[in-house]
């Protein structure tokens, strides 16, 4: 239903902020599951997870991964992370867009010197808390969300040096609404984002499909290669597959492994635009037709 990404520096109270957050949509209208996904779920030391580049990496990956994994339309995911870099946000935004949800950004703004005070304090406490060099790196690093981005929109800004961190904060009761608002013909402020060629998994992932699609483009390539050296690298002209089917017509020779790339593309397209248009084909017949119409638009003489 929704992807909830937290944002801040280290020791901004993101994590706190997560839980009140997800208090209120327990405690609201909304019958969807809500899980948190942040590092403690894979056990990971944050001092490790930020020590390299490499490491951080890993990370966002290891978070991404999961994040993929449950996003759904009957789940609300909050990622609790510092979702420092834009670009990785972009990413999150991405995923959501993709799944067809809802998407948007808490974010704990909070003066650099206080995150210093609280990340001081939690390792006075013996709480987790960040090495000063780490520290110092992350806060360097920090890109801050604007509301002008879409990966950053719609935006909730948290501020918990001066006003604290509750159930009741204003930007929790707005989160909590935008997220749990019912959508009609009517609903203006409420945006679900669509999925498009680019970010939706091809809906072709019937078994039988994808086996008529294979084996009816296998055999159409054969054909070809077959034809192709009785004719002695001449043009190819009238040349039947079956009954009924269009005949193949290309202009010159075409090597095996241009055949195998222009097979895996036009199985890739058939894949994407069934997203939009009708299914694919069932039957090999009508896979072979597409094939072969596909084929000669690319490499036929007209």
């Amino acid at each position: 239903m929704a992807l909830v990404v937290m944002c801040g520096q280290p020791c901004s109270g993101k994590s706190k902020a997560a839980l009140c957050l997800v208090e209120a949509l327990k405690e609201s209208e909304s019958k969807h599951q809500v899980r948190i996904i942040d590092e403690a779920c894979f056990h990971l030391d944050r001092n490790q997870s930020y020590a390299n580049m490499p490491s951080e990496k890993n990370l966002r990956g290891v978070l991404r991964s999961e994040v993929d994994r449950s996003v759904s339309k009957d789940s609300i995911i909050v990622v609790d992370s510092l979702n420092n870099i834009k670009g990785y946000r972009y990413e999150l935004w991405c995923l959501a867009r993709a799944s067809g949800i809802r998407y948007c950004v808490v974010y704990c703004d909070v003066e650099e010197n206080f995150c210093r005070k609280w990340n001081e304090e939690r390792r006075e406490k013996g709480e987790a808390s960040y090495d000063d060099s780490i520290f110092e790196d992350l806060v360097r690093r920090f890109e801050k969300p604007e509301r002008k981005n879409r990966w950053d929109s719609p935006l909730f800004e948290l501020w918990p040096h001066r006003e604290g961190i509750e159930k009741s904060s204003s930007a929790i009761i707005d989160a909590v609404s935008y997220l749990t608002k019912k959508v009609d013909s009517k609903t203006r402020d409420v945006k679900i984002l669509q999925p498009t060629i680019a970010t939706q998994t091809s809906r072709f992932s019937d078994a039988n499909s994808l086996y008529e699609l294979d084996k009816a483009t296998q055999e159409v390539t054969n054909a070809i290669v077959e034809a192709q050296s009785q004719a002695l690298g001449g043009p190819l002209n009238g040349v039947s597959v079956g009954k009924d089917l269009p005949v193949i017509n290309i202009s010159r020779s075409v090597g095996l492994p241009d055949l195998r790339r222009m097979r895996r593309t036009f199985i890739k397209l058939t894949g994407q635009t069934s997203l939009s248009g009708p299914p694919p084909p069932s039957d090999s017949e009508s896979a072979k037709r597409m094939f072969i119409d596909y084929l000669n638009r690319e490499l036929g003489t007209s």
